[in-house]
């Protein structure tokens, strides 16, 4: 049985992370999210450790979208380049 997750994003993410990507990338990420992290996100998302101990992330081409499991509620926190660092990802938390 599935359970219907609702979906929720950080402030900045809708600020600042969406408006840098491409059209490209913002409709893979958002078919993406929608066909994974909403109907299984414990199973498609990698856990993060240390400081973003409690999220996971999830890749997308070249980009990472972090994440929280919240009972019924996926809440992203970050879209990232996989070629940059957590950094700043933290602080969102």
């Amino acid at each position: 049985m599935e359970i219907g997750y609702s979906l929720t994003h950080h402030p900045l993410v809708i600020k600042k992370d969406i408006p840098n990507l491409d059209q490209f990338w913002r409709r893979e990420i958002r078919d993406t999210v929608r066909a994974k992290l909403l109907t299984q996100p414990d199973l498609f998302g990698k856990p993060l450790r240390r400081s973003l101990k409690g999220c996971r992330t999830l890749r997308v081409g070249n980009y990472r979208v972090v994440f929280q499991i919240k009972k019924e509620n996926v809440h992203i926190v970050a879209i990232i380049d996989r070629s940059t660092d957590y950094r700043g990802v933290e602080a969102r938390l």
